[in-house]
């Protein structure tokens, strides 16, 4: 980790080097103006190393290549929304899609079915098919909360994704983090993620976790460099902060009690 801009006198966790393998902040982008992400890379830049454009808006917003050029000369990669990969499905234009992502020169795609269903065999060709010429992104998991998948269902669509040429697997939580691997109110399915993780190696996934309460629970859990999206722009500092102790929620996680002060 960069330490610039600080004195450096802390023991802290090791964080890796962007571009990352593990302890990823993927960070959602629901509209920000160039003026809100330039805000947010000039305190936390380092810290961030995939932006989701949130569901299909790239399709519409007025900044796109302006954002995009942005975020690239951060260091930061970007990745459409699963959403609208969907809808280019319902449409039949995912060839529209894929030279759409190209014409922006984009290296990452998200494929996802967390609304459409859609057979098994076909999304798997789709990243199979995208995964020559891009990093792909899959996502597991419904954004309707009333559907219940069962965690061996959760275990073998993983395991198939990233068998058929996935970079890492994404399991759903939607952007208010009351879907998927949570329930409505926000709780984690401990239950289910105990037995993603037991079967597949969590540096294979990124957990989707929009709400404090939920980053801390994975940070306690699977350690500083768990992967984590979703994250509000607003959160990727005090996500850091969450993952190095400097936050009250993780400091005696990831410090213990130290020397006992007169």
């Amino acid at each position: 980790m960069s330490m610039e801009r600080n004195a450096g006198f802390l023991s802290l966790p090791e964080r890796p080097e962007r571009p990352r393998q593990t302890g990823l902040t993927h960070v959602i982008d629901k509209g920000l103006t160039l003026a809100q992400a330039e805000g947010m890379l000039e305190i936390a830049g380092e810290f961030v190393d995939i932006v989701k454009l949130g569901w299909g808006s790239s399709y519409i917003t007025g900044n796109l290549k302006e954002k995009l050029a942005l975020y690239r000369d951060a260091g930061a990669e970007v990745v459409l929304g699963g959403t609208f990969f969907e809808t280019c499905l319902l449409q039949g234009r995912l060839e529209e899609w894929r030279g759409f992502i190209s014409s922006l020169g984009l290296g990452y795609v998200e494929i996802s079915d967390g609304i459409v269903e859609i057979p098994t065999e076909t999304k798997l060709e789709w990243i199979r098919k995208m995964s020559s010429d891009f990093t792909v992104l899959s996502e597991v998991g419904s954004k309707d909360n009333e559907v219940v998948i069962a965690p061996s269902r959760w275990v073998t669509s993983i395991e198939q994704e990233l068998d058929a040429g996935s970079w890492k697997v994404i399991t759903e939580a939607r952007e208010s983090g009351t879907a998927g691997i949570f329930r409505g109110d926000g709780e984690v399915r401990m239950g289910l993620i105990e037995e993603i993780v037991t079967a597949v190696d969590p540096s294979k996934l990124i957990f989707e976790a929009p709400q404090k309460a939920q980053q801390v629970w994975f940070i306690q859990t699977l350690g500083t460099n768990v992967n984590l999206g979703n994250i509000p722009p607003d959160e990727v500092l005090p996500l850091e902060s969450l993952r190095l102790g400097l936050r009250a929620d993780t400091l005696r996680d990831i410090h213990g009690d130290g020397p006992q002060v007169d």
